[in-house]
């Protein structure tokens, strides 16, 4: 019984670490099927074309970036939305278009 309540005793600070550190204030990224928002960071400064195309790729959308506030604590926002020639009736028989990055 006092193994037990020592080993609670030793571990409740590295358990309320977390909470307490700061670094969880700012979500990284969030977004849904009409867009969303990345928090900047010199880490996304190349990648966050990508990081919004591969998001809006999960509902068969393109990314449009509406605006980059580079930063800290700012975010990039973008929105998603249906590509140039979209037919829902081709895509459900056919299936989405194969495009190469260029």
């Amino acid at each position: 019984m006092r193994k037990g309540l020592l080993a609670a005793l030793l571990l409740l600070p590295f358990a309320a670490a977390p909470a307490a550190a700061g670094f969880l204030d700012v979500p990284p990224f969030k977004g849904n099927d009409t867009g969303g928002i990345i928090a900047w960071s010199p880490a996304i400064a190349h990648t966050y074309r990508d990081i919004a195309a591969a998001h809006c790729a999960t509902w068969y959308k393109a990314a449009r970036i509406t605006s980059v506030h580079k930063r800290y604590g700012d975010y990039v926002s973008f929105e998603c939305h249906f590509p140039k020639g979209y037919d829902p009736r081709k895509w459900m028989v056919y299936g989405p278009p194969v495009r190469a990055l260029n």
